[in-house]
């Protein structure tokens, strides 16, 4: 990481500086030659990697005088200063994305794809925010060629600052959503707050979902299922082993199941050939996709197939869930188990009375519902002998156990919060 030494040899007027290897934030990680970030805690344990012979640390809480301790007013601020500076000196093409839902499986798609032809590095686990953002970035060494950024945001101008420090060359919207809405309180104010990501990129570079009602108003490359889209997909075919489309008349396969994950992959193949990958480079990178855990993720257990979708979920991805376990598995027992959905203010009970409406129309044999939230709404359903709330997730295990001893297949759904994917752990 010759540039990243070189800026903060000039930055801090560094005489002797051993060049970066890396750029961690867990002590635990440490290694020779690294820049340890000493951030909130991290600070307790600068003398701990001063050690394991550190190259450097960026700390805002330190008393001692070690030469290799840059002293500073806030970590994270300077973090961000450091990445943004680092950013603009690199080589390096720079695609953001941001929407209520999606993020996450697209950002794997297009970091999958562009792999087949260049250096490429993506934003690992939920590192989306103010600090795992910057963070992302210091982690790119000189020779990579594009960086895969996911941005997250739960209010307005968190975007805007997130664009500031990876100044993208190209930007993703995936769609509008209902997540938020407990801060932003509607569609339209996230729409506001996603949609800052606009004018830092050109139309030309901006692919969005265009069957979405309020990205239908903006200014650049369409994709979806509807004619007026500049990318249209076509012949959707969902087998239980992934789905197979059209994109302008370009056939592809994607082992993963649904038609939101369709449209994730047709954003993932505008971007590769904005790249000017080939269709076989680009369907090379698809079978070769590893996705983020928990996004619709098969595990095999015995004889019980499980649908890990509990990273989280709103109003949308639980339609999108629900409507993709209903065409699958239909030759076994069948159980859904969802949990609260956060953060979606004061409609929220309502909200969850229609996804449980939307859970009685698909073919389940069983549908397990979990959290208060839930349980609300479950007193306004009528009643249904298939569902039913338990207000323990082992009890819910007991109760598969003890009444589907059967072959079957199991969909867990809900927000980060109610990790649900404990259901699998029993």
């Amino acid at each position: 990481m010759k540039i990243l030494t070189e800026i903060l040899s000039k930055k801090y007027n560094l005489d002797k500086i051993q060049e970066i290897s890396n750029v961690v934030m867990d002590s635990r990680k440490v290694e020779k030659g690294d820049l340890f970030l000493a951030i909130n805690n991290g600070n307790n344990y600068i003398d701990e990697v001063l050690a394991k012979d550190v190259a450097l640390v960026i700390a805002d809480n330190y008393m001692g005088n070690d030469v290799r301790v840059i002293k500073v007013e806030d970590t994270i601020t300077t973090m961000q200063e450091l990445a943004k500076e680092y950013r603009k000196a690199l080589n390096i093409k720079v695609i953001a994305i941001t929407g209520s839902n999606g993020k996450t499986s697209t950002k794997d798609m297009i970091f999958s794809i562009l792999s087949q032809k260049y250096r490429c590095k993506k934003t690992e686990g939920n590192y989306n925010n103010h600090i795992g953002l910057p963070f992302t970035i210091l982690q790119l060494k000189d020779e990579d060629e594009v960086s895969v950024l996911e941005m997250g945001m739960s209010g307005f101008g968190e975007i805007d600052a997130l664009c500031k420090i990876a100044q993208p060359d190209y930007g993703v919207i995936t769609n509008i959503g209902d997540s938020h809405l407990e801060f932003l309180k509607t569609r339209e104010n996230v729409f506001k707050a996603k949609g800052e990501l606009i004018k830092y990129v050109s139309s030309d570079n901006l692919i969005i979902f265009g069957d979405d009602k309020f990205l239908k108003t903006v200014n650049g490359i369409t994709v979806g299922y509807e004619k007026e889209n500049k990318y249209q997909i076509m012949n959707f075919k969902e087998e239980e082993n992934g789905i197979e489309f059209s994109l302008n008349n370009e056939e592809y396969k994607i082992s993963l199941n649904g038609k939101h994950n369709c449209i994730n992959g047709a954003i993932g193949i505008v971007i590769g050939r904005k790249f000017n990958l080939t269709t076989c480079e680009i369907q090379r990178g698809l079978d070769n996709l590893v996705l983020t855990p928990m996004r619709f993720q098969k595990i095999v257990k015995g004889d019980t197939i499980y649908i890990n979708d509990a990273y989280n979920a709103s109003p949308i991805s639980m339609k999108y869930s629900l409507e993709t376990f209903d065409k699958l598995y239909n030759n076994m027992l069948k159980i859904v188990v969802l949990g609260d959905m956060l953060e979606l203010g004061e409609n929220e009970i309502e909200y969850h009375y229609e996804v449980i409406e939307n859970a009685l129309k698909i073919r389940a044999d069983k549908i397990y519902i979990y959290g208060e939230r839930m349980k609300k709404a479950f007193e306004r359903v009528e009643k249904n002998l298939k569902l039913e709330w338990l207000p323990e997730k082992q009890l819910i295990v007991d109760s598969i156990e003890k009444h589907f001893p059967q072959s079957k297949a199991i969909l867990l759904k809900g927000s980060r919060g109610m990790k649900m994917e404990d259901i699998i752990k029993g």
